[in-house]
């Protein structure tokens, strides 16, 4: 799992995070999966990249799951970097032979709709392109709950943890 502050645990306790929640879910489910946690928060696509081929030849993962690009599009970062760095990172996960899962992230709307739904749309084209598995939105029924976020309105409180793993959980399970 590569991933920036949505899967760090950023500003909760990292026991109540969904990337722990996801881990004990494994456990009662299936065996043998252990989640290795590579996320960082502020992390990019770029610095996602630029750590993946020694997280992959040190873990080996069955399954890669990539969440990143929030970053990436709150700093204006120029689409076609991010599309790349990501595309690079589902191949890497390919060649190393992991199953890859990519978690699909959207933009607050002060960024314009043009830039927000080419944004959004980026996830679904590579998904399509590399033929993996999609989570559209991975803040589904989680962003637009108040309640379920921080101060910030960026990251998910220790409420929202839960509907997260839920979210990644629906489309992860079929590839376990």
């Amino acid at each position: 799992m590569v991933g920036d502050s949505l899967s760090a645990a950023y500003g909760i306790r990292t026991q109540h995070g969904w990337v722990n929640l996801l881990q004990q879910r494994l456990e009662l489910h299936t065996e043998n999966h252990q989640v290795v946690n590579a996320s960082i928060s502020g992390d990019t696509t770029q610095g996602g990249l630029t750590r993946l081929a020694p997280a992959l030849d040190q873990f080996e993962p069955a399954i890669l799951i990539i969440e990143l690009g929030g970053n990436d599009g709150l700093r204006g970062v120029n689409l076609r970097e991010t599309r790349s760095n990501l595309a690079q990172m589902i191949e890497l996960g390919q060649q190393s032979g992991s199953k890859v899962l990519l978690l699909g992230m959207m933009l607050p709307p002060n960024f314009g709709k043009t830039f927000t739904e080419k944004f959004l749309q980026m996830y679904a084209d590579l998904a399509d392109e590399y033929r993996v598995q999609l989570v559209p939105f991975f803040l589904d029924g989680v962003a637009d709950r108040q309640e379920w976020m921080q101060s910030d309105g960026i990251h998910p409180n220790e409420m929202g943890q839960p509907r997260m793993m839920e979210n990644v959980w629906e489309t992860l399970e079929p590839m376990l």
